[in-house]
């Protein structure tokens, strides 16, 4: 069974008197464990004076930063370094360990790597942003809903799934968490079984389509938790059910661009992240999760708006010095996008020859904007060092 290191820091496995009987019920399964099977949101919230303003500072946080998004003159500056720090930090959260700079340059190798010689980590990263811009493009046409969570999640398995985790397809047999080599019986935490399984994500669908009953941030902080909660697939939950967050804003119309991620946040408080989720089973502690949530958000946004006038800025200044040359302000902006260039990706990008290529690339070596970074003659490779140190602080 898949080993989500969240789930490291729960302990021994709780029984069926552990959880709040207003979070959910348990079922006996045939070799005698029990599951747990989550109540129907939305559940009874009490919107004390802390909640209240956790909501309205994550309210007010991700407003600005969707109005600075929507007033930037290319979101393509912050857009694509958001989703590929993302993408690394939620597959981190999953164990792997890839750096950006190693997406990144796998982005750029002038003869890519066919995807069976991938690193797995790399190509799980790879599959995320796709599954985050194809999200987000298919939501043109289809609602956020269970088809949606399945297309994402056989996104998220192609070339890496298995037999066992089946992309696209909800688990058809009994799931459980816990260390490495734990059992049903000895698991820290046992989802729903199949058959209450799929009534559970029935009810979360419909929550889904629920609105203005409560308030997007709330709704949103539910779903999530209740997503895995039912933990619908073999593996990948997490990373869906990150991915989710931001579609839901996006869908919602609180953003126009996916520029808000939480797992940076996630992953530098995971051992609360946890403990939040499993006090919402244990003892009914929704405020808790939710606090925990908008804090999250509200932290995430003010950071992301911070980071992103820090993009406009270092742009501009760089737009200044190169104002008369049209082809470099390209080639800047490019830069934007992967800090790390090629000359092949030069030609590509621009439309221009290989000679051209290299006098734009020998050009901003002069003024230091780019560094080659490979040391050989052939398959060279460079980086924006001043747009890579910006970028690599988004997400």
């Amino acid at each position: 069974m898949p080993f989500n290191p969240l789930f490291q820091i729960i302990g021994t496995r709780l029984k069926p008197r552990d959880y709040s009987q207003y979070a959910g019920r348990t079922v006996k399964l045939s070799d005698g464990s029990y599951a747990f099977v989550p109540a129907p949101l939305p559940p009874r919230l009490e919107y004390d004076a802390a909640l209240v303003l956790a909501l309205s500072k994550a309210d007010t946080a991700l407003s600005e930063l969707a109005g600075l998004a929507r007033q930037l003159p290319d979101p393509s500056l912050i857009v694509g370094p958001y989703i590929r720090r993302e993408a690394v930090l939620s597959s981190r959260i999953e164990g792997t360990q890839v750096d950006l700079s190693d997406v990144l340059i796998d982005e750029v190798q002038s003869v890519p790597q066919k995807t069976d010689q991938l690193p797995k980590d790399v190509l799980e990263v790879r599959n995320y942003v796709s599954a985050v811009e194809q999200g987000i493009e298919r939501m043109k046409s289809l609602p956020l809903s269970l088809r949606l969570v399945r297309e994402l999640h056989r996104m998220l398995m192609v070339h890496v799934d298995n037999d066992r985790a089946r992309g696209g397809e909800f688990r058809k047999s009994q799931n459980w968490i816990g260390p490495p080599g734990s059992t049903l019986a000895t698991a820290t935490y046992v989802p729903p079984p199949p058959n209450e399984m799929r009534a559970a994500l029935n009810g979360w669908e419909q929550f889904i389509h629920t609105r203005d009953a409560m308030p997007d941030l709330i709704q949103c902080a539910l779903l999530h938790e209740q997503f895995e909660a039912i933990h619908p697939f073999i593996d990948g939950n997490g990373r869906i059910g990150r991915i989710l967050i931001t579609l839901f804003l996006i869908e919602r119309g609180r953003l126009s661009h996916p520029v808000l991620y939480l797992s940076e946040y996630i992953e530098a408080n995971r051992s609360e992240y946890y403990e939040r989720l499993q006090r919402v089973r244990t003892h009914g502690d929704w405020n808790g999760w939710l606090l925990y949530f908008l804090t999250g958000v509200a932290q995430t946004a003010q950071r992301g708006a911070e980071l992103a006038r820090e993009l406009v800025e270092l742009r501009e200044k760089l737009r200044k010095k190169f104002i008369s040359k049209p082809r470099v302000l390209q080639l800047i902006d490019r830069l934007f996008a992967n800090p790390y260039i090629s000359a092949a990706n030069v030609s590509k990008y621009l439309g221009v020859t290989a000679p051209t290529s290299r006098a734009l690339i020998r050009l901003l070596e002069k003024e230091r904007v780019l560094k080659e970074v490979t040391q050989r003659s052939w398959g060279r490779i460079w980086i924006a060092v001043d747009i890579a140190t910006a970028t690599s602080k988004t997400g």
